[in-house]
């Protein structure tokens, strides 16, 4: 357990966001890789995983749930020097997940078929998205058996362990992605199927690499089969937390469905560029998300503690923090987009690796915004209220969804009109989070702080 009621914030930031930076890294330099052989399949194949991918968004929001349930509570536990509340939190969440596993095997096989029909642009492209699909959906549930273990890790203070079995998983993936896409060694390739069979072999390791940490180093929290009968009123605490977060990344689902379907009539190679585009997109935003990952535990332990010039202190440092990195993003990809979307250029790809370089060089406009969304969503959870950050969200999906549907439908519509509409929406959320947030402050942080030792 890590005391972050004491010492400079900055200092705690930069300590916990470092090794969730290289975590993530490694995380997006699994999509990349994923990507790229992926990309060598041809368009049908790209557009494909891209349209069933976004399925990940759903059940990331499922997975955000736990996590940001699980992760505010222990560490306003931890804040309280409360160990045994800390400890039946996590095995209540451990309880949360198992189930939350078995139901998205039963609902991710009965709907893959059904789902990629309405998403696919041709029948190529729907053949890869349910291909893909039939391996994928083991990993998807099983990210609700290995989020819990982390979230609680994060919760006290320690990124270290989960940091590691992440990087872990990361590196079989991109072992396994050649052998099984590609056929490499084997001479035996599985093409879009095998993408699927890397990630769920690699989230089956990650969750055996946990359960063994837990098992035999971690002193603070563990596992106790006495703590996983079920208690309802542990479950609405973090559900009461967890899932106006966890309503954020369903409504980017819904966010990507609209843009999908929005950009079907363009084909295959449309949706091939802008999954390019995103994922690269995904990988920029790794400072961002790392700061905001780290502001939550140490907020949250600030919270508890009722340390609230802390609390303050927290956000402006990692408000600043990501801004500059976000800026610095930006520059480079209003320079030169097109490098870095070339690493996926094939001989027939020319045209989707031209909407991919056009949708990072307009949709950068937004990413200091979406580094300030990043950070009050990290607020949020360690006030231990997320519905102003799902709120926030919403606004960006109704002024995007409907605007953008009604432009779909006019003469000349171009795909770059879409991502213009994206960053103003963007740049409306921040405004909507920070406004959201300053609320929140003075609602909750009303009461005399104790005394701060720095």
């Amino acid at each position: 357990m890590q005391d972050m009621t004491k010492g400079p914030i900055p200092g705690h930031v930069v300590r916990m966001a470092m090794p969730i930076t290289f975590g993530l890294l490694f995380q997006a330099a699994y999509i990349l890789i994923d990507r790229y052989f992926v990309t060598r399949q041809g368009d049908d194949a790209m557009a494909g995983v891209v349209s069933a991918g976004n399925l990940q968004f759903l059940v990331m929001g499922l997975t955000q749930v736990l996590a940001v349930g699980t992760t505010t509570v222990i560490a306003h536990a931890v804040g309280r020097k409360s160990r045994e509340d800390a400890n039946l939190a996590f095995n209540q969440s451990l309880l949360m997940g198992a189930l939350c596993a078995l139901m998205t095997l039963l609902a991710g096989y009965a709907l893959a078929t059904p789902y990629m029909h309405l998403l696919g642009s041709d029948a190529g492209t729907k053949a890869a998205g349910i291909a893909f699909l039939r391996w994928f959906v083991p990993g998807l549930a099983l990210q609700f058996v290995m989020i819990p273990m982390g979230s609680a890790l994060r919760g006290t203070g320690i990124n270290a362990p989960g940091m590691i079995v992440q990087i872990a998983t990361v590196l079989i993936n991109a072992l396994l992605a050649p052998v099984l896409i590609a056929g490499w060694i084997t001479g035996h390739p599985f093409g879009v199927a095998g993408a699927g069979m890397a990630t769920s072999i690699s989230v089956f390791i990650g969750v055996v690499l946990l359960t063994l940490y837990f098992a035999k180093l971690e002193t603070y929290v563990a596992f106790d089969p006495a703590s996983m009968r079920p208690r309802l009123a542990t479950w609405w605490r973090m559900l009461r937390i967890g899932l106006p977060a966890g309503g954020e990344f369903m409504l980017m689902f819904l966010y990507m469905f609209v843009i999908l379907q929005i950009i079907k009539p363009f084909g295959a190679s449309a949706q091939a560029g802008f999954g390019i585009g995103s994922a690269v997109m995904q990988s920029i935003f790794l400072p961002a998300m790392a700061i905001a990952f780290a502001v939550s535990p140490i907020a949250g332990q600030n919270v508890g503690a009722r340390l609230h010039d802390r609390v303050r202190e927290t956000f402006r440092h990692a408000a600043i923090m990501s801004s500059i990195a976000m800026l610095a993003l930006t520059l480079f990809c209003q320079w030169s987009p097109e490098a870095l979307v070339h690493p996926f250029a094939t001989e027939h790809n020319q045209e989707s690796l031209k909407i991919a370089a056009g949708f990072l060089r307009i949709i950068s406009l937004n990413f200091v915004a979406q580094g300030i969304i990043f950070t009050c969503s990290g607020m949020f959870q360690a006030l231990g209220n997320t519905v102003p950050a799902m709120l926030s969200s919403a606004t960006r999906l109704l002024t995007f969804a409907i605007p953008g549907i009604m432009l779909a439908h006019r003469a000349g519509f171009e795909l770059q009109h879409l991502w213009y509409l994206s960053v103003a929406t963007v740049t409306l959320q921040a405004c909507t989070s920070l406004l959201l947030l300053r609320g929140q402050f003075r609602r909750r942080l009303v009461e005399a702080p104790a005394a701060s030792v720095s």
